[in-house]
């Protein structure tokens, strides 16, 4: 059994409904799960006790990436985290009319990669709140239990 936090900043409830489905996917292989959504999160030892840290932001943007307000307050003190030598994985809700598309995804696995975590999944971007893909959230839990 794996202790496993997921952090998730949603502005309309999209993206905490997909923290949910990955939750419950990975608490029904035997893992310890904690959910926190990122406004209520403080960075400073954020990863401390847990085997993988999943991390999850709603975005938007054409000129550049913008991730949810809450999300992006935390992620901006990413190295007071203590990533280091943890597993990582990301995972976004979007919109596909936006040119940077789930573009949180790529800048959560880059971040986490700079601090010396170790990316286990190929980050999950889905449009919506993730109802109707349960294949796709599915293969992505399975991605990361493999590296637990």
């Amino acid at each position: 059994m794996s202790k496993i936090l997921i952090v998730f900043g949603s502005a309309t409830g999209n993206t905490e409904n997909i923290a949910h489905l990955i939750e419950a996917k990975l608490a029904k292989a035997g893992n310890e799960v904690t959910v926190q959504n990122a406004a209520a999160a403080t960075a400073d030892h954020l990863a401390d006790g847990y085997d993988a840290v999943l991390m999850g932001a709603s975005c938007w943007g054409d000129d550049e990436i913008e991730m949810q307000d809450d999300f992006a307050t935390l992620f901006e003190q990413a190295d007071k985290m203590d990533l280091k030598g943890k597993k990582v994985a990301a995972f976004a809700s979007g919109d596909r009319e936006y040119v940077h598309f789930c573009g949180a995804v790529d800048v959560i696995e880059a971040k986490a990669k700079e601090l010396g975590a170790e990316v286990v999944a190929e980050g999950l971007r889905l449009e919506g709140d993730g109802g109707g893909n349960d294949e796709e959230v599915s293969n992505y839990t399975a991605s990361i239990l493999q590296h637990l």
